[in-house]
């Protein structure tokens, strides 16, 4: 019994520390939400100071619900940006994990290769891409097509194919920059980032499938496809749900490349929202905050509810 109190009391400055490292900044966002917090105003220059005599209720609430024309857009675009993410890192993390899980030479350089996407900083990957591999111009995007409409024209010449391609039209550039297509630029850009993560868990727990079971459903004529979906998935489906779980809270707070692809031209989250109205009027500000942190914590519950009925039927699955 003393050393559980001697135990506690040792962790209790650690805990209260962490405690005040959430609380407060929530708290602070919290006050700010319910009054009038302007930072430039000469009207009223009594707002560009926070004090209870600014009180406004649930002012701010209503003026990013109803009158902000960009919140319900940048919740859709949110959505839209993560569920497209989580998709396409999962299932290209899944075919990556399943090549290079078998013995060939040069299999570690590999391994690194694939990994080190994930160690470069957000804003230096969105550099990368949007001005070296995107651009429509002077990148690989714009190279590439410039190529295709080059060798259509040099095909337009010979004596068979040439009436066919002669109808084949001058391809364009996608301008990644441009306002229906800057989301597409962060989703690749985000995807070729986050992939090696999810590469990383799967092939761990690939190197722990039980290889028993492969070999009777191999002496059981069962094909490469069957195995995978009746046993190498409901293998994986504890580590899928944790890189979708992780995935999905980090990606809530994408701003980099949002900036750096569009400046939020049509492609705006609710951080970006968040840091358009910080510019200004932050008690907006706070309550677009207070809504991404509804958003993010339904989100988490739910993503936390599929992590524990999975587990629970792989589980079960195993006593079986």
């Amino acid at each position: 019994m003393v050393d559980r109190s001697i135990t506690r009391l040792l962790q209790a400055p650690s805990v209260i520390l962490l405690m005040l490292w959430m609380i407060i900044p929530l708290g602070m966002t919290l006050y700010f939400s319910f009054i009038r917090y302007v930072l430039n105003n000469l009207r009223r220059p009594e707002w560009t100071t926070p004090h209870w005599s600014n009180w406004r209720g649930f002012g701010n609430y209503e003026y990013v619900l109803y009158k902000s024309k960009d919140f319900w857009f940048a919740v859709e675009n949110s959505l839209f940006i993560v569920g497209s993410i989580l998709i396409f890192t999962v299932i290209f993390g899944l075919a990556i994990a399943m090549l290079i899980n078998r013995s060939f030479p040069g299999r570690g350089l590999v391994r690194v290769l694939l990994i080190s996407p994930f160690f470069i900083m957000p804003a230096v990957n969105a550099v990368l891409w949007i001005n070296m591999i995107l651009d429509p111009v002077l990148g690989l995007n714009g190279l590439a097509v410039q190529g295709m409409n080059e060798l259509i024209e040099k095909l337009r010449d010979f004596p068979l194919l040439g009436h066919f391609f002669s109808l084949w039209p001058v391809i364009e550039p996608i301008s990644f920059r441009a306002t229906q297509t800057a989301s597409y630029a962060v989703i690749i850009m985000v995807t070729w980032q986050w992939t090696p993560f999810a590469v990383l868990i799967f092939i761990t727990s690939l190197q722990s499938e039980d290889q028993q079971q492969i070999e009777a459903a191999i002496l059981d004529g069962a094909n490469a496809w069957s195995r995978f979906i009746n046993l190498t998935l409901p293998h994986l489906a504890r580590p899928i749900s944790v890189v979708v779980m992780i995935q999905a809270i980090f990606h809530l707070s994408l701003y980099a490349e949002i900036e750096i692809v569009s400046r939020g031209n049509g492609n705006k989250n609710l951080p970006y929202l968040i840091g358009e109205f910080s510019s200004n009027n932050i008690g907006a500000a706070s309550a677009t905050g207070i809504f991404a942190v509804i958003l993010a914590n339904i989100i988490a519950i739910f993503l936390l509810r599929i992590v524990g009925t999975v587990s629970y039927t792989h589980l079960r699955a195993h006593e079986t």
